[in-house]
């Protein structure tokens, strides 16, 4: 059962938790939950409503439009795998608990269902009325293949024959043939032949091991493959009456006893030595086969032939989705641009840090010997993370005064350099662990599959923590050197992924810090050994200390308010949904403490609420780069405190998962954080601004006031050498 609807139910924890004061408690009494917290599941769909918005805007590049119609169809299927189907379980249970913001699971869903047809609506009226036609004025239109040509259409007819055919596999319904499995995100066709009276269903699912866009000769205009099975359905069943074809899409819920996303793993089952990996091979299994949370179909399906699929995929009239723009938007994300690059934007070259920039390419000393001299602030993807983070790992992996190297991997990419440096430097006979967590939801199978590779290449693996998943993002080295043994580490805000760091907006930071050190190398043993976590001298780790920690800063800043001194509150994380935290903030807020959150996606708590959150503002950006540092800022007087880390203020990362948040004490690079703080905050064309009902509007400039864009600032002052 989901932490928002546990068997003690949300308003209890919203109004009775002994911490809090009795101001905050009558006021949310007051309210009502629906006006004190957001809908967890509505914020997030809130924040693909952002994203949608980037389709319809005339004023970025066509190709990046599309791009962002592809995010919308990756954001929709993830929404129906994790919360649709969460809740579908939860209706069909019975339960009746409320949600944070006063909903039961039902309402919830009906909440959920409403505002997902009016997205699918709007992205239907988007592909029709701008995305189609502006493709086509640029020459790269998508076509139907009823507006092909003769000879387009015998072109494709011989691809067709040549390249589709041979591996499509028609199943027949009738009597004697069950309906067959329909596996999870995949395009079929529903098949329906006139023959003896009746009528024949056949169901072909579309080869997802073919381009999804077909490219005709003239190799511009290009025709959905779905398309070009369904016009030359007759090579495949010849038949003297003509085949009527539908496209449909199931999505399927991720199954499983406990949602580890959620759960803090207090209920989690003790599992014997060994055993995690054959319970996640399991239950990824088990995933191919989970209920149906959706299903989605073509705008001129029949309703027979709806209702038909409704019955045999045992699901509700409810979890049905009609569409006029294609089924499977996330293939729109692979759209092939043909060169067009005036099409999309700009190209965005990472740079070196500039103090790595100078050292020079051969050796390894250079690096250990600069990171020695002071802490290295890193923001990625304008700072090349090939060019500092794994150049770190490399020289690391054949510096000969290396003695061992310690990982987290929580995801990477699935050719990744950093894991192949790691099995180089076992092989040069350097200790080298990693801690591999295989639970990290859908990437579980490659994750397993590096497992093994680094273990047939002596590297020591661990998979994970009993009951609790591992998100934190860490990298110890240990050095011999003239002095003795010295440690170097890399703590980041985003996963080791050469892929992912050059569209994810992250920080990390290089330090030689004794102390810090210290405090990492103890982590790694805690997950590696499974030894007792001890208090640590300057990390803050999850479950450890982290929620602790966080409500002493925050009540920290209410005292300094309350006395009259200098406080504040400046947070950039991904999520915000953790009740207590929230209740935290409103207590803060009602001190007198101004608080600005950064949060990209979901959150929970309302800002400028009369009475509760009248000093807290929110707000959302939204651009060709995914925000996802974390980053924490607590004024505390004249003497401000700074956190970079893993964790968002959700439930899952306080008190579920093994997190880490570090402070930074370097004086400049307080000033980096506080400069990028600040440039998130000028920004006026890719910010929303959270409302109080939890609806946000997008920032613009005042007239005459020059635009300012902050991943555009950002991407500039790198190119210049600068750091803010």
């Amino acid at each position: 059962m989901s932490y928002n609807r546990s068997l003690n139910g949300i308003l209890t924890l919203a109004i009775t938790v002994t911490t809090e004061s009795q101001s905050i408690a009558g006021r949310i009494r007051e309210l009502g939950l629906s006006k004190a917290f957001v809908s967890r599941e509505l914020s997030w769909l809130g924040f693909a409503r952002r994203v949608l918005h980037m389709v319809g805007r005339d004023d970025i590049p066509l190709l990046e439009r599309v791009k962002f119609a592809g995010i919308i169809g990756m954001l929709h299927d993830e929404f129906f795998m994790k919360r649709v189907s969460g809740l579908k379980r939860e209706i069909a249970a019975g339960l009746t608990a409320v949600s944070v913001d006063g909903r039961t699971p039902l309402e919830e869903f009906q909440a959920c269902r409403e505002q997902l047809l009016v997205q699918v609506c709007e992205f239907s009226r988007l592909w029709r009325d701008e995305l189609r036609p502006a493709l086509s004025k640029a020459d790269l239109p998508i076509l139907d293949h009823q507006e092909l040509a003769r000879e387009e259409c015998a072109a494709l007819r011989d691809y067709f024959a040549r390249n589709i055919q041979p591996i499509l596999t028609p199943l027949a319904v009738d009597s004697e043939h069950p309906f067959p499995f329909i596996s999870n995100l995949g395009l079929n066709l529903a098949v329906s032949i006139p023959q003896d009276g009746g009528v024949r269903f056949l169901r072909i699912k579309v080869p997802g091991n073919r381009p999804r866009w077909v490219r005709l000769p003239d190799r511009t205009a290009v025709v959905p493959i779905e398309q070009v099975i369904a016009a030359n359905f007759d090579l495949i069943y010849p038949s003297p009456s003509p085949a009527v074809v539908h496209l449909f899409r199931v999505t399927r819920g991720i199954e499983g006893a406990v949602d580890r996303d959620e759960e803090s793993g207090d209920d989690s089952p003790v599992m014997e030595p060994g055993s995690i990996i054959r319970q996640v091979s399991s239950e990824l299994k088990a995933r191919r086969f989970a209920g149906v949370a959706r299903l989605q179909v073509d705008s001129a399906m029949p309703e027979h032939l709806v209702e038909w699929l409704v019955t045999q995929l045992a699901i509700g009239s409810d979890d049905v989705y009609r569409s006029e723009a294609p089924l499977g938007l996330c293939d729109l994300r692979d759209f092939d641009s043909q060169g067009r690059l005036e099409l999309l934007e700009p190209p965005h070259q990472p740079v070196e840090h500039p103090r790595l920039q100078a050292l020079s390419p051969t050796g390894t000393a250079a690096i250990f010997d600069e990171i020695a001299r002071g802490d290295i602030l890193l923001h990625h993807p304008y700072q090349s993370f090939d060019r500092t983070v794994l150049r770190f790992l490399n020289a690391a992996a054949i510096d000969e005064k290396v003695l061992a190297i310690k990982l987290t991997i929580y995801r990477t990419s699935s050719d990744s350099p950093l894991l192949r440096a790691l099995a180089d430097a076992a092989r040069r006979g350097k200790q080298v662990a990693v801690l591999v967590e295989i639970t990290a939801r859908l990437d579980e199978a490659p994750n397993i599959a590096w497992g093994n590779f680094l273990e047939k290449e002596g590297v020591h693996v661990s998979y994970g923590v009993e009951r609790l998943k591992t998100h934190v993002k860490l990298a110890l080295v240990v050095r011999e050197e003239a002095g003795g043994v010295r440690f170097y580490a890399h703590l980041g805000t985003g996963n080791y992924h050469s892929g992912t760091a050059k569209v994810y907006e992250d920080l990390g930071l290089l330090t030689a810090n004794e102390t810090i050190c210290q405090d990492v190398a103890t982590v790694f043993n805690s997950l590696t050994g499974v030894i007792p976590s001890p208090e640590h001298s300057k990390l803050i780790v999850a479950p450890v200390s982290m929620r602790r920690r966080f409500t002493q800063l925050i009540r920290r800043e209410a005292s300094h308010a309350r006395a009259g001194r200098p406080s504040g509150i400046d947070a950039k994380m991904n999520q915000l949904q953790d009740v207590e935290i929230i209740k935290e903030l409103y207590e803060a807020s009602q001190a007198g403490v101004r608080i600005r959150l950064s949060v990209r996606g979901l959150c929970c708590l309302r800002p400028g609420v009369k009475g509760l959150s009248d000093n807290i503002s929110v707000f959302s950006v939204v651009g060709r780069f995914l925000e996802h540092s974390r980053v924490f800022r607590f004024v505390n007087g004249d003497h401000a405190e700074h956190f970079i880390g893993s964790a968002d203020w959700m439930r899952r990362n306080l008190d579920g998962r093994v997190e880490t948040v570090i402070p930074v004490e370097s004086e400049e690079l307080k000033t980096e954080l506080d400069e990028i703080l600040a440039a998130y905050d000028r920004d006026n064309c890719s910010v929303w601004d959270c409302q109080a009902d939890g609806s946000y509007v997008l920032r613009t400039a005042k007239s005459g006031e020059p635009r300012y864009a902050v991943q555009e600032e950002l991407i500039l002052r790198a190119r210049k050498g600068l750091v803010l």
